[in-house]
């Protein structure tokens, strides 16, 4: 089992940008898949970005156009998703999963494990 922790959430102006992390303990952080979700408030999580365990694979929701970017440091076993151009509707809390697979990241049902989410919230 993995243990995954968000951080790197808060409080930000329309326009600004935030970098979250994701760091997992309690099994080879370099075999785990790593995929970025949110979810507001009366919605269903939604898919965000993809990581495969080499950083080989990486996908992204095409909602996102281009204000996202994923990334990993294997030897600090932590992926970060890079938020630019934030606006209102990016109000969400955000989480990150980990699966040993590389197949249908974009889905929820195929992760393993989930972090307790970091809050992002965006002001107008």
């Amino acid at each position: 089992q993995v243990q995954l922790v968000e951080s790197g959430g808060g409080l930000v102006q329309a326009g600004g940008s935030l970098r979250l992390s994701c760091a997992a303990s309690g099994r080879t952080f370099s075999s785990l898949s790593i995929g970025w979700f949110r979810q507001a408030p009366g919605k269903e999580r939604d898919f965000l970005s993809a990581i495969s365990w080499s950083g080989g694979v990486r996908l992204y929701a095409n909602s996102l156009k281009g204000r996202f970017q994923i990334s990993r440091d294997n030897a600090k076993d932590t992926v970060y998703l890079q938020i630019n151009s934030l606006k209102p509707e990016d109000t969400a809390v955000y989480y990150c999963a980990a699966t040993l697979g590389v197949r249908d990241l974009a889905l929820p049902a195929n992760y393993d494990s989930w972090g307790q989410g970091t809050q992002v919230t965006v002001s107008s």
